[in-house]
């Protein structure tokens, strides 16, 4: 039977429950534990498909298909575990399941409630989880925080899981903020309120983990254990880090949290190998040289909009290359309100456009593209940025001023990028492609050399796709196409022919990448960046 972590927060958002949870289950899988993920968001979407990145960060996608919080990318960077459709439960989806049910006659009658169709429904959800992955330990991220309306639900099925669960196979951790005030003085008054919300709802914590800039001293661990009465050697700190979040399963296990929850749960106390991180750590802080990367996007947009990328461009920085890696975040609609991109692209050692969506910002994008194919510096696109070296082409080569997508210009007379069902001799409809996919490689290209292997499997989120009508235009001005969908064979690689290091793909690659495993393109890509800094 698996046990459970239940991890809960409080006082405040954003506070690091998703990274705190995935750094506990890494601690779990390097003391030799299978651990499994969950994350339970109380917004009403049915998925995080259809939600801004500036309200909610990137969409992560997994292996199935699934488009989930971007927590689950964490989950993925942080441990072993394979995600899917089931690690991710919103109250949408929860309350579409049971209403759909309920159409179905499947509740002989009875009134539909909250209590006990819906807390029934995400304890079923939790459970089937750990009875499915086969996993020792599962820890689900309740997301929300005490005392929201939405999270409600959520906290009465863990307050059901605990009591009939027992108390030997449940770990509650409340998560909360201890502010430093005007002085330098530490309150602990936030955390108790919270604790308190929380036990109002009939959950007492086991284990309280304080976010604070600095470590808990043992008088205030002690006050705080006192009056959210729990042991003071149940109480830890989540400290602010110097340079990662990858230092927080070494910072845990020096508390010691790991041992404590594995006591209280009654399990093996087995050794805790934590060098995968440690190995990580010592790169991290003794970089050989230090390379600027340029990441183009929307305006004013959050770190979070491209967070994957990001990391994966910091894994393969690190972990392959021992480099300090500066990342510059580029406007793109200030690339398109000037004369010259020049001076805002002339300082970077690399060029990166992640996927975007919507027109604004377009032509700031197309810029880009245009400054790394003229001045050979290193290029990799990813989604639209694939998409944007074939238009640049067509424009700038090809002399095909209102060559575009059919995303942006509906009725453009060149359009080289559209939907399936636009484009000469498709059959397949424009459904959004989501998950895993097989992508052959086509030899003697820079993809093919990257990967080593003839056909490869990928994650997608993509609709619309490039006008294979327009290809030998392309090749002919020095843009290649160098992989293909097995499914459809539709383009999922360029690149161009006469430059160091410019590759385009339609498919994500950021979604797989590790801080122990990086992902190759984005080696192969931070490799031309330091060969372009050296030049």
């Amino acid at each position: 039977m698996s046990k459970y972590v239940l991890v809960t927060s409080g006082v405040c958002s954003s506070l690091g429950k998703g990274v705190a949870s995935a750094s506990l289950g890494s601690l779990f899988e390097c003391c030799g534990y299978k651990v499994a993920m969950m994350k339970c968001d109380p917004y009403i979407n049915v998925d995080a498909g259809n939600i801004s990145p500036y309200q909610h960060g990137e969409v992560f996608v997994t292996e199935d298909g699934a488009e989930t919080d971007l927590d689950l990318g964490n989950f993925s960077r942080f441990t072993d575990v394979n995600l899917t459709s089931a690690n991710c439960i919103t109250i949408g989806k929860v309350y579409n399941s049971v209403i759909k049910n309920e159409r179905a006659g499947r509740y002989n009658g009875r009134t539909v409630q909250v209590i006990p169709h819906i807390t029934d429904e995400i304890k079923r959800r939790i459970l089937n989880l750990g009875s499915q992955s086969g996993a020792d330990i599962v820890l689900v991220e309740v997301g929300g925080t005490v005392g929201d309306i939405e999270t409600i639900p959520f906290l009465e099925a863990v307050r059901q899981l605990i009591r009939e669960l027992g108390r030997q196979n449940t770990v509650c951790i409340h998560l909360a903020l201890v502010p430093i005030i005007i002085g330098g003085e530490l309150k602990s008054k936030p955390i108790q309120h919270s604790v308190k919300q929380l036990q109002e709802a009939g959950i007492q914590p086991d284990i309280l983990l304080c976010r604070c800039e600095q470590m808990l001293d043992e008088a205030l661990r002690k006050k705080v254990g006192l009056f959210c009465n729990v042991s003071p050697g149940a109480v830890f700190t989540s400290t602010d880090v110097e340079k990662s979040i990858y230092e927080l399963p070494v910072l845990f296990h020096e508390q010691k949290i790991d041992a404590k929850i594995l006591e209280k749960l009654g399990l093996k106390q087995k050794k805790c190998d934590i060098s995968i991180w440690t190995d990580f750590l010592d790169k991290l802080k003794s970089p050989l040289q230090t390379v600027t990367v340029g990441m183009v996007g929307k305006k004013d947009y959050l770190d979070n909009c491209y967070k994957s990328v990001r990391e994966s461009l910091f894994h393969a920085a690190v972990t392959s290359h021992q480099i300090d890696l500066k990342i510059e975040k580029i406007d793109a609609e200030t690339l398109e309100n000037i004369d010259s991109v020049d001076k805002y692209l002339n300082c970077l050692d690399g060029i990166v456009v992640p996927g975007n969506y919507g027109q604004r910002g377009f032509l700031g994008l197309l810029a880009a593209v245009k400054y790394a194919r003229e001045h050979k510096v290193p290029y990799l696109g990813i989604d639209l940025g694939m998409q944007l070296m074939a238009v640049e082409t067509a424009r700038s080569l090809l002399k095909w001023e209102d060559a575009d997508s059919t995303e942006f210009m509906q009725n453009c007379k060149h359009a080289i990028i559209s939907l399936p069902e636009e484009q000469a001799g498709i059959t397949s409809t424009g459904v959004m492609k989501l998950g895993a996919a097989l992508v052959n490689l086509n030899k003697n290209t820079k993809i093919f050399d990257i990967y080593k292997k003839r056909q490869i499997s990928e994650r997608h989120r993509s609709k619309y796709t490039f006008d294979k009508r327009y290809e030998d235009d392309m090749a002919q001005n020095g843009l290649i196409t160098s992989a293909t969908a097995v499914s459809d064979s539709q383009t999922e690689a360029f690149e161009w022919k006469d430059h160091p290091w410019g590759i385009g793909v339609q498919y994500h690659p950021e979604f797989v990448s590790r801080p122990s495993n990086p992902h190759p393109l984005f080696i192969a890509f931070i490799g031309a960046v330091i060969r372009n800094k050296q030049k």
